[in-house]
């Protein structure tokens, strides 16, 4: 479902580029769009060029929920690569590295969950999070903190998983990796079966490592290099029908024919860009 509104001056391109990214996620993941809006911002007037919406999906578990409270001591820690998203991309932009925002148009983590669903071990999986806001020194602190155990994580894994191109420049404009979204699948999962989910990821083109395991300490604990050890904790932010209705009127303006001509034009430029992703990523899965 998508709902997105404009403000009185903005472009309408900026709408026709919004929903060809949106029906570009929608046809890679096979999740259809089939309700939404499109309106002006609401009141009076809106001054400026302000897009503003959200995008919501709803579906039904059929079957496992992979709940952090299903977590148990000795589990081992899976995790898979990560590139990121929204946030590494803005990282590059405003860093002016724009060849890293490339690195993040995949979905394996998207892919990593289907060979997952199809597997005939999910019972052997207890939880399933990703690494979002606040990055994995927030998500561990997080999940520690409902299932009520604590981790022990080897650094060194985790950093051969993080995109090594993304890496570079986190560590160029000295940002913590370990505090940023890094679009990974966290898999909390018995013994038995680790070493099978790795297997199975890597022959779908996903890497994936042990990171670590559960304990009931009810601390991170996470070992560096030359088994240096320390106890994380997450820092506080991450690594920001009316009056005058009627005196616009009614009446179509004067550059009406004019300005359907550059949403013709915008549109097709929207399809050609949403269809040039759809086949850079398909390319790279």
């Amino acid at each position: 479902m998508v709902d997105v509104h404009l403000g009185d001056d903005a472009d309408v391109g900026k709408l026709l580029d919004f929903m060809a990214g949106i029906s570009t996620i929608a046809e890679l993941t096979d999740v259809p769009i089939t309700a939404g809006s499109t309106l002006r911002i609401g009141g009076d007037m809106v001054i400026g060029n302000r897009l503003v919406g959200g995008i919501g999906a709803v579906g039904i578990a059929e079957g496992k929920l992979f709940a952090r409270r299903n977590i148990k001591k000795g589990d081992k820690i899976l995790m898979t690569e990560g590139a990121g998203g929204g946030t590494i991309t803005t990282t590059a932009i405003y860093s002016g590295n724009h060849h890293v925002v490339k690195e993040t148009l995949n979905i394996k983590f998207l892919e990593a969950c289907k060979v997952i669903l199809n597997s005939n071990y999910i019972n052997e999986i207890h939880a399933m999070c990703d690494v979002t806001n606040g990055g994995l020194r927030g998500d561990l602190y997080e999940i520690n903190y409902e299932a009520k155990c604590g981790v022990t994580i080897y650094e060194q894994e985790v950093r051969k998983l993080v995109n090594p191109i993304v890496l570079e420049l986190l560590e160029k404009v000295s940002v913590d990796y370990l505090g940023v979204s890094l679009d990974a699948l966290l898999i909390y999962c018995s013994e038995d079966v680790s070493n099978k989910i790795i297997s199975d990821l890597r022959e779908n083109g996903i890497k994936c490592s042990e990171i670590g395991y559960v304990d009931d300490s009810n601390q991170i604990k996470m070992i560096f290099a030359k088994d240096k050890q320390e106890n994380i904790l997450p820092r506080f932010r991450e690594s920001a029908y009316t009056k005058i209705k009627q005196e616009i009127g009614e009446q179509a303006p004067e550059s009406k024919e004019e300005m359907e001509n550059d949403i013709q034009v915008t549109a097709s430029n929207a399809i050609k860009k949403r269809n040039k992703i759809i086949k850079y990523i398909k390319s790279q899965n």
